[in-house]
């Protein structure tokens, strides 16, 4: 196949019909632009959203004591299940595919003071793990509660940003101290900020954490509030539920298949069911787009109809002094592709420069919380090839039937056509 000819006869059908064909070449930049640029919002919004909902923390899940629904034993249903502060380090010794498992304590409507500033606050009691498990990531110049801090019970305080700002203000809070119900308590670190979409207990920016010890030596709390666990592979986490209900069962005297008894809020689950819907939103943005650029096709078939028709007497000619059909259709074919991808590459074009150039626009302050929820259009690697082969099909079924009725032309009908 000479390329060179196919590219001259383009250009020469392109000088005969200017107009026709830039309006087809505007229309395919068009619908180009509405799938890539729907497919980027939809994109952006899946990659922001999915960065939210790590806020809370990634691959774990919440427990909490229940109530009993059945007879266990000789024992009556409706018996609470709490826990008591040694039962993670009991969980973990019987469940070895859990790579952190940890209590938390709760308490809301504590004084906190420093200073003139008094206000009434969620205190929890937690373990060093939940930097990982739970995101606590400290500040630059700050840190984290350690297992000394748990060991001899220290008064260490570790707050949420925006309590920290509400308390301190601009002024340097690691190394001074608060009063929490009137006790002192050494700041040590602020927890960096993120975006967190979803919570148990409240959003970690208004939260002063505590060592879990040092919350029950000074709340005297007897049961934990929850138990927050995260396995080493996410996939163990059906299986870890499974053993989760008989290892508590076998302590706390009940059925392991009563559901009732230990509530579980698998995050995993919960972030893939989100994932499933933000996959159906992306289908159907793209459908949507796909529809605006099928009309497009519409144009291109409708160029290669009057083409065909214009250039009968050519087709005819060629086909009489040996032309085979397959180069009479390849060669209207490879023509209905290159007007496709000619306004495809031009709507990309457009589209990259316009993601692009939004990702740079300067953010007010009275749209920045929008788009640290929503994200910005963003187009991947994976949005421009399905682009690129729905152009191509599209290319080939708009080129195909005009190309096949080129092909079957009759040579001694088409040479006596005006």
């Amino acid at each position: 196949m000479n390329f060179t000819m196919m590219y001259n006869l383009f250009v020469r059908d392109f000088r005969k019909q200017k107009k026709r064909i830039t309006l087809t070449l505007v229309a395919l930049a068009w619908g180009t632009m509405s799938i890539m640029l729907l497919l980027a919002f939809g994109e952006g919004l899946h990659r922001q959203m999915s960065l939210n909902q790590r806020g809370l923390g990634s691959n774990l899940a919440v427990m909490w004591g229940g109530q009993t629904t059945k007879p266990f034993k000789g024992l009556g249903k409706g018996r609470p299940i709490r826990f008591l502060k040694e039962d993670p380090e009991y969980i973990a010794e019987r469940i070895p595919e859990l790579k952190h498992v940890a209590g938390e304590y709760h308490r809301w409507g504590v004084t906190v003071r420093y200073g003139d500033e008094v206000l009434s606050e969620h205190v929890t009691g937690i373990h060093p793990s939940f930097e990982e498990m739970r995101y606590h990531l400290p500040q630059v110049g700050g840190r984290m509660i350690n297992q000394i801090d748990m060991e001899k019970r220290r008064r260490v305080a570790f707050l949420g940003w925006d309590l920290n700002e509400r308390l301190f203000g601009d002024e340097d809070p690691i190394g001074k101290q608060i009063l929490v119900n009137d006790m002192p308590f050494t700041v040590v670190g602020v927890m960096a900020e993120k975006m967190q979409t979803n919570s148990y207990s409240g959003m970690d920016e208004d939260n002063l954490a505590i060592p879990s010890t040092t919350f029950k030596a000074v709340f005297g709390d007897p049961w934990l509030d929850n138990i927050v666990y995260q396995p080493y592979d996410k996939a163990d986490m059906p299986h870890i539920e499974r053993q989760l209900f008989e290892v508590l069962g076998a302590k706390y005297k009940f059925d392991p298949t009563d559901e009732r008894a230990l509530s579980i809020w698998d995050v995993v689950a919960s972030q893939q069911e989100f994932t499933n819907i933000m996959i159906g939103i992306k289908m159907f943005l793209g459908i949507i787009g796909s529809l605006t650029l099928l009309i497009a096709g519409v144009g291109v078939a409708n160029i290669m109809y009057v083409s065909i028709k214009e250039r009968t007497r050519e087709i005819g000619i060629k086909m009489a002094v040996g032309a085979r059909r397959s180069l009479i259709l390849s060669q209207f074919l490879v023509e209905a592709l290159m007007i496709t991808f000619t306004g495809g590459a031009l709507g990309m074009a457009i589209s990259y420069a316009l993601t692009e150039g939004f990702k740079r626009m300067p953010v007010n302050p009275g749209t920045a919380d929008v788009l640290e929820f929503m994200g910005r259009p963003t187009v991947s690697f994976e949005i421009g090839m399905a682009v690129i082969i729905i152009l191509g099909a599209m290319g080939l079924l708009s080129g195909l039937f005009p190309a096949m009725r080129a092909a079957s032309v009759n040579p001694v009908e088409s040479l006596r056509y005006e």
